[in-house]
């Protein structure tokens, strides 16, 4: 199945991999609630700021409402000086082109809750229009005149004029007459419709710290716990090669420590179970041989040459089968000292053995650095192989392929090879491929078994395939550890 995502396979990649997630999702999730609880403050101060703002906007309407005409601008100029830096009224001859800003919710909030409360005040009646101006753009008294080219008097004290360039809320309101009244006014909180960055840099940089100090952190905590389960994987694995090792040593979290003894336990029961394997073996041996010796001297005593042949083939094949049970036994020994093994050394005794009865082998290859195995166990392994090539294909051939990590042998003959139904059948014991081989002409159906287990106690893996052409190819892999 294909993988449509990127995930660590190891524990100590995944395990990171998951405290990242979980410190972005926590991130995440954090700022999400708290940017939320940020719009719903802001959404009540707009609406709180545009209600007050409405109250003081339309008390000063109905103020500039009740004086006579003569008198307005006299007060404008008083008021102009009272408002500071929050306030600026005219009263103009003509409507003001307004170049607003870009909507979004809080200005809308702000608009409609301050002309709710213009007109509960003033009247649904009463001419009523609200934007919000950038400084810069904003006319005063007319569409020609810019507020910044006011004098500077007029432009800082009557109204904000900030670097950041808050936005002017805009109120014209109708009068008699056709004049205008004109009154320009920066929110309480000026910066509030200015948007904001919920992320600045500074915050990221603090994230992408805190980021880094968790996975150095949590990388040594995950590396100090995931080291015992590495022990644990070597001892398995020297395990499988080598039953004689010291027990795992018991240390670490509980859950660590419970493994290591169920460990301990089961190479315990695996000692025990050879140990046990052999002395039967050896039992055997003895029980049976006795038996089979007294029976050939009773069957020589028979009057009948015929029942004296048909007696010693019976006793023949059972003392060979016997034998043969032996030899599996010792074949998939485990006790042998694993040390450097000269691989090439072996083929080559197992070559000349095979020329002394006129029969050629044929060793292509090298195998390079020296090989860690069980030498005697290695010699019946290849010996057994090689024996049932030069069998089957008169001769055989030997091909050696090294690398860094493994070990390959390829043993070949020309032979008739074997049906594919019967590949698996061939390992076990005493099963014979060839119809035409008889126990009398040799062999006791336990050498390919017996080459696969010694193959198999090495951590390797012993592979049979029928060849292009006729014949059979024996295929060993060994891992160099």
């Amino acid at each position: 199945m294909k993988r449509w995502f990127w995930f660590p396979r190891s524990l100590l990649g995944r395990m990171l991999a998951v405290m990242l997630l979980g410190v972005l999702l926590a991130q995440v999730m954090s700022n999400l609630v708290w940017v939320q609880e940020i719009n719903r403050e802001n959404e009540k101060m707009a609406s709180s700021m545009a209600v007050d703002l409405a109250e003081s906007v339309s008390s000063t309407v109905t103020f500039f409402k009740a004086l006579p005409s003569e008198y307005r601008h006299i007060v404008l100029s008083q008021l102009r000086d009272m408002g500071g830096t929050r306030f600026f009224v005219s009263l103009n001859k003509e409507l003001i082109a307004i170049e607003d800003i870009e909507d979004s919710k809080l200005k809308s909030i702000v608009i409609d809750n301050f002309i709710q409360g213009l007109r509960k005040k003033l009247g649904n009646k009463a001419e009523i229009i609200v934007s919000f101006s950038r400084p810069e753009t904003l006319h005063v008294f007319n569409n020609q005149t810019l507020l910044l080219d006011l004098p500077p008097r007029w432009s800082q004290q009557s109204l904000i004029y900030d670097p950041q360039s808050p936005p002017i809320l805009v109120a014209q309101i109708g009068m008699e007459e056709g004049e205008w009244l004109y009154l320009a006014a920066l929110l309480p909180k000026p910066d509030l419709l200015i948007k904001t960055d919920y992320l600045p840099a500074d915050r990221l940089y603090f994230l992408g710290l805190l980021l880094v100090i968790l996975l150095l952190l949590g990388g040594m905590i995950v590396r100090w716990l995931t080291r015992p389960l590495d022990k644990l994987v070597q001892a398995a694995e020297q395990l499988g090669r080598e039953i004689d090792v010291p027990p795992l040593k018991v240390q670490g979290p509980l859950e660590i420590q419970a493994t290591a003894q169920a460990f301990n336990r089961m190479q315990e029961r695996i000692t025990r179970f050879i140990d046990d394997r052999q002395r039967l073996f050896s039992a055997i041996s003895h029980d049976l041989k006795t038996p089979i010796t007294r029976l050939r001297l009773r069957a020589e005593m028979l009057d009948k040459e015929h029942d004296r042949e048909t007696f010693g083939r019976n006793l023949e094949e059972l003392d060979r089968m016997v034998s043969g049970a032996l030899e599996c036994a010792r074949g998939t020994d485990l006790h042998e000292e694993v040390r450097p093994t000269d691989i090439m050394a072996l083929l080559g005794a197992l070559q000349d053995d095979a020329a002394v009865q006129g029969r050629n082998v044929n060793v292509v290859g090298d195998v390079g650095p020296v090989f860690w195995g069980r030498p005697i166990a290695l010699k019946r392994c290849l010996g057994n192989l090689i024996d049932n090539a030069i069998f089957y294909g008169q001769q055989a051939e030997v091909f050696v392929l090294n690398s860094p990590d493994l070990l390959t042998l390829r043993i070949c003959d020309r032979g008739a090879g074997i049906p594919e139904e019967m590949i698996d059948q061939v390992f076990e014991p005493y099963f014979r491929g060839e119809s035409s081989r008889n126990r009398y002409t040799g062999g006791s159906g336990l050498g390919l078994g017996i080459a696969r287990n010694i193959v198999h106690a090495h951590g390797g893996e012993l592979e049979l395939h029928n060849r292009e052409g006729g014949g059979l190819e024996v295929l060993i892999r060994l891992p160099r550890h």
